[in-house]
């Protein structure tokens, strides 16, 4: 098989992780494996395996026919028999077909916010869905969603997963003490619901027992961030609570925290929850999308309704006051991803997936 993964930018993402968690691991396995970027690069641009072949298109327009020819004249010299589109980047994949009917287009939905979207908000995706030969979801959600709501029959759950990989570069040092840091790893936007976990901290008053809290991920400058940093200054935080912006060296950061939180009001399926697991972090998360499937309440993680203040403190109070529960979960994910998520198991899956289309 000759795959090629579609993605729009390469900044740091979930989405945008998995197109690179996927060409890296399928380029060990497959005869080809490509990974494109549409319109933008990123901090995930350094993570890319050098077996993968690839390509970034420049994209300048939603219609850009420099663009789709270079995507065109890519998939005709490198032989590709399927396209892997993820996301919003199934619009350029069909525009290639329309010229070369003879590829597949498989498009990957990691959006979880749109099982409770409806057809009308969809029409663009829904019309063009009739050019797919498969549609990959990443929880039941969506998997429900899609069968019901889109022109193509195939609709399959594909776990995400990721990899320990490497340690790659050590550069960002977080601030406060060891063994009493929170760690918060989405980037600065809706639905990642920042405010909660902040409100959360201040009124559980964990600074006045040197806990330190630590938002890593890309800030936009915008309303969203405005209002977590007014929370800081407000409440005189600025010494306990740390925005450090998009990092590169996320797996060295996690290893410098014991506690990761996760407060959604909606999701997909979390590589963040991977991640922290992988680092033997204790979790406590919020229930929505696939998290509930991925930590089980007082096993693997503590989960909690992101639109409840008391449930999120009451679990966050939990973890920060018992090291023993701490350690019990973080072990207990770390052994529950390697045994249900691994790359290995994800990408036999994957490949299977890929054999109904091709």
């Amino acid at each position: 098989m000759r795959i090629v993964q579609i993605i729009d930018s390469l900044e740091a993402g979930g989405a945008e992780r998995m197109a690179v968690n996927y060409a890296n691991a399928l380029a060990k396995k497959i005869s080809f494996s490509g990974l494109i970027t549409t319109r933008k690069e990123g901090a995930l641009r350094g993570q890319i395996d050098s077996k993968v072949s690839y390509l970034f298109l420049k994209k300048k327009k939603v219609i850009d026919f420099q663009s789709v020819f270079r995507l065109r004249n890519y998939i005709k010299k490198n032989k590709i028999d399927i396209i892997h589109a993820h996301s919003s980047s199934f619009f350029i994949a069909v525009l290639v077909k329309l010229t070369l009917p003879r590829i597949k287009i498989i498009w990957h939905d990691h959006y979880g916010t749109r099982s409770k979207e409806t057809k009308e908000k969809n029409k663009v995706l829904i019309l063009l869905s009739a050019f797919f030969s498969s549609i990959f979801v990443v929880n039941l959600q969506l998997e429900e969603w899609n069968t019901k709501n889109m022109n193509c029959s195939k609709v399959i759950f594909i776990p995400n997963f990721t990899t320990s990989g490497h340690a790659h570069e050590k550069v960002t040092t977080l601030k406060g003490i060891p063994n009493k840091r929170i760690i918060f790893l989405a980037n600065l936007k809706k639905p990642k619901n920042h405010i909660l976990i902040l409100k959360a901290f201040f009124d559980l008053k964990l600074n006045e027992s040197e806990w330190t809290l630590h938002l890593i991920g890309r800030d936009y400058g915008d309303d969203y961030s405005d209002l977590l940093k007014n929370f800081i200054k407000s409440y005189s935080l600025e010494n306990y609570i740390h925005l450090y912006g998009e990092r590169n060296d996320i797996k060295y950061i996690l290893s410098q925290a014991s506690i990761g939180v996760l407060a959604s009001t909606e999701e997909g399926f979390p590589v963040t929850l991977l991640e922290y697991g992988l680092e033997n972090l204790a979790v406590v998360s919020t229930n929505v999308g696939y998290c509930s499937s991925v930590i089980k309440d007082g096993f693997t993680g503590l989960l909690f309704d992101p639109f409840s203040d008391d449930e999120v403190k009451s679990q966050l109070r939990n973890l920060v006051d018992n090291e023993a529960l701490r350690e019990m979960l973080g072990y207990n994910l770390k052994q529950s991803i390697l045994e249900h998520y691994s790359e290995e198991i994800t990408i036999k899956k994957l490949i299977s997936a890929y054999k109904i289309t091709y």
